[in-house]
């Protein structure tokens, strides 16, 4: 840390999540943007007039590392980097945030959880969907035990299509790890979490029906899945299901979660920030409670305030000691599920985690 009580961050990778991580730690006390990193000159100029003057700018994260203006990174680079520049930070005695996902393959995430078991320096997955205003009542809902025993949990997006980046990275699933890796990491976590159980096997159907049929980079076409049904099974006997669409902009709620258990139901629809609760033996269809979720998060950014509130979570974490909420281990699995589901669809059969792990 450095010697004043401001926590001095620095940003590698300098395009929307970059940016979007900037705009959060402008929102936080006790924080200070730095330094930022990143190959693009029109993201690092970007970023850069987010700051303001006294920013410094690299083009490689590696002399942001050995700058010493920093005592914590974001990173924020394309997925398919995340390894490489991961190799070089964990080395640092620096706090990190890594941004979803963690990395693209099984054993690329088990690399880093091995590289963070000997560090001080606490590191955080930014898995922030845990932290929208109605998700957050909906797992406080469940963890007081209004569900009993959590049986399902049914995810449904419905969403518009991938936006563009720089140099069209995100059209190929060499780059992202696939839909439902770079996607889809947020609600494999969501599902882990709400069981409280370990996934142990995963069934898949999805495909590239509507979007980004005629786009083609150098002579490649894109391979992006845009839609997909995944159903994914828990050592206690809990299931998870997905349904995701991303052709569905004409909807109302983009996000509907539904948690049920042996004593009732608790469901969260995003963005009309309501949570519905429903007890067994007290409430029947139709009649059930309806909580508006009132959303006082100073900056809402890109994901309803969620970025912000993990990062005031985890800048109490560095200042204040503890362990992050979301860690490494989340962040594997969260992946190690997406890329389960991937090998489910192209070989079209149920494939075990422990096929992977």
């Amino acid at each position: 840390m450095s010697t004043s009580d401001t926590v001095r961050w620095g940003v590698i990778g300098a395009g929307m999540m970059g940016q979007e991580h900037i705009e959060n730690l402008l929102a936080v006390d006790g924080t200070a943007v730095t330094a930022i990193a990143d190959p693009d000159a029109a993201m690092r100029d970007a970023a850069a007039a987010l700051v303001g003057p006294g920013i410094s700018v690299y083009t490689d994260h590696r002399a942001l590392l050995e700058s010493g203006e920093c005592d914590a990174v974001i990173v924020a680079s394309p997925n398919h980097t995340h390894r490489a520049v991961l190799d070089d930070v964990l080395a640092t005695d620096l706090a990190v945030l890594i941004e979803k996902p963690m990395c693209i393959t099984v054993d690329d995430c088990r690399a880093v959880v091995a590289a963070t078991q000997e560090r001080q320096a606490p590191v955080w997955v930014g898995l922030e969907y845990r932290y929208m205003p109605p998700v957050a009542r909906l797992i406080d809902e469940v963890r007081s035990g209004v569900t009993g025993d959590v049986r399902m949990v049914a995810i449904r997006e419905h969403r518009f299509p991938f936006l563009v980046k720089v140099d069209n990275w995100n059209r190929f699933s060499r780059n992202t790890g696939g839909t439902l890796v770079e996607k889809c990491c947020h609600f494999f976590d969501l599902m882990n979490l709400l069981t409280g159980a370990r996934p142990v096997r995963v069934m898949a159907s999805g495909g590239q029906d509507v979007n980004h049929l005629d786009e083609v980079y150098d002579g490649e076409p894109s391979d992006i899945l845009d839609n997909a049904f995944v159903i994914v099974e828990y050592d206690n006997g809990a299931r998870g299901h997905l349904d995701l669409c991303m052709f569905a902009e004409a909807t109302h709620n983009q996000e509907e979660i539904s948690v049920v258990g042996s004593a009732g139901k608790v469901e969260a629809l995003i963005p009309d920030d309501v949570v519905r609760i429903g007890r067994r033996g007290e409430h029947w269809i139709g009649a059930v409670e309806t909580h508006d979720v009132e959303n006082t998060i100073a900056y809402q950014g890109l994901h309803h305030g969620s970025s912000m509130v993990e990062h005031v979570k985890f800048h109490d974490v560095i200042v204040n000691g503890g362990e992050p909420e979301v860690t490494v281990n989340d962040g594997l699995l969260s992946v190690a599920v997406g890329i389960a589901a991937h090998r489910s669809i192209d070989e079209q059969r149920p494939v075990l985690l422990s096929e992977l792990l």
